[in-house]
């Protein structure tokens, strides 16, 4: 069976796709996948076993000039790609109505997707061949691990999650092992957390001897990561990478501090020890969520689900920088490994 998914973007929600993969390998072996993904995160679904292609889109950068996208070939190259196959069941997994109901709709086999009430976008539902209604009100993995049950007929155990990612092919590009990786790239500004508190982290980190590697994918996150090292001896600002090469540094990493971003979803799924912080999200909804991970919330926190494996929820008045620390530590000791953390 050969099935095509739809979902564009962005990085952690590609994240979050990846168990109802690795959920329907396990219920159908032989199945396989085909995906479309923005460009920037094209690397994303290869990691995963199941995924035999990756169909590259570029609507972030063709809604600046489709005219340049269409004289150029790249759009009639896309959709040569897009229909080159016959799948069984073609997936929309974002629910927007331009940036994936309609190439679902394009796409041949049999078209799915979310229901009016449950799309983001109310009128992608009506481009849709079937229509599945996934309640709205629960974590971002469990909606898609749903979907794709239900679009494929299968059950699956809802308290085990499996990203599927073999970090066997991601080898890190350091000659270092037991550091700590600082996510403070985001880009929501609201998200943000400030120089300063970057800063007290890393000193804390300096006092018990751990080192610090801060990755970055614009002028300004680089900026930002600049002033971070520049204030602690430990820090060090990584040179640009790939999402693959990122993906390898994580691989090797002690633990993660991050806030809600991409990069700290994928550490998650990597089943590496990990905070992240959420100011104006919310984790109940799009929590990071693995085996050694704990979201904090700025305000009040909301309780878990008991059957909503991986995801901590803790809360703060102020995202202080001992707080975030031990909050690392507790994850460490998940691990088993917070001996010598401090």
């Amino acid at each position: 069976m050969r099935v095509l998914i739809v979902k564009t973007s962005s990085f952690g929600d590609l994240i979050h796709t990846l168990p109802a993969v690795t959920d329907a390998v396990k219920a159908m072996p032989g199945i396989t996948f085909d995906w479309v993904a923005e460009e920037a995160f094209v690397e994303v679904p290869g990691w995963h076993p199941a995924v035999a292609d990756t169909i590259p889109i570029a609507l972030r950068r063709w809604r600046k000039n489709w005219r340049r996208a269409v004289a150029s070939g790249e759009l009639s190259a896309f959709f040569g790609r897009l229909r080159a196959h016959e799948y069984d069941f073609v997936i929309d997994a974002q629910g927007l109505l331009i940036k994936s109901a309609l190439i679902a709709r394009l796409a041949k086999g049999s078209c799915h997707g979310l229901s009016w009430g449950a799309a983001r976008e109310p009128a992608a539902s009506l481009l849709y061949s079937h229509r599945h209604a996934i309640a709205r009100s629960q974590h971002a993995i469990e909606r898609i691990r749903q979907l794709f049950a239900e679009v494929l007929g299968y059950s699956y155990d809802p308290l085990r999650l499996d990203y599927g990612i073999g970090s066997a092919h991601l080898p890190s590009p350091l000659d270092d092992a037991g550091y700590w990786v600082f996510l403070h790239g985001t880009t929501w500004p609201t998200k943000r957390l400030a120089d300063e508190q970057w800063i007290a982290l890393g000193n804390i980190a300096a006092a018990q001897g751990h080192s610090i590697y801060l990755p970055w994918g614009n002028a300004a996150e680089k900026r930002t990561a600049e002033i971070i090292a520049t204030h602690c001896s430990n820090a060090r600002v990584l040179p640009r990478l790939s999402l693959t090469e990122l993906a390898g540094i994580l691989t090797q990493a002690r633990g993660v501090i991050g806030v809600d971003t991409g990069l700290a979803h994928l550490g998650a799924a990597l089943d590496i020890p990990g905070v992240t912080l959420y100011s104006v999200t919310f984790p109940a909804l799009t929590g990071a969520r693995g085996k050694r991970q704990c979201c904090v919330v700025l305000g009040s926190a909301p309780v878990p689900s008991g059957d909503m494996p991986g995801l901590r929820v803790a809360s703060a008045p102020v995202f202080d920088a001992e707080l975030v620390w031990r909050t690392a530590v507790t994850a460490l000791e998940l691990a088993g490994d917070a001996e010598d953390v401090g």
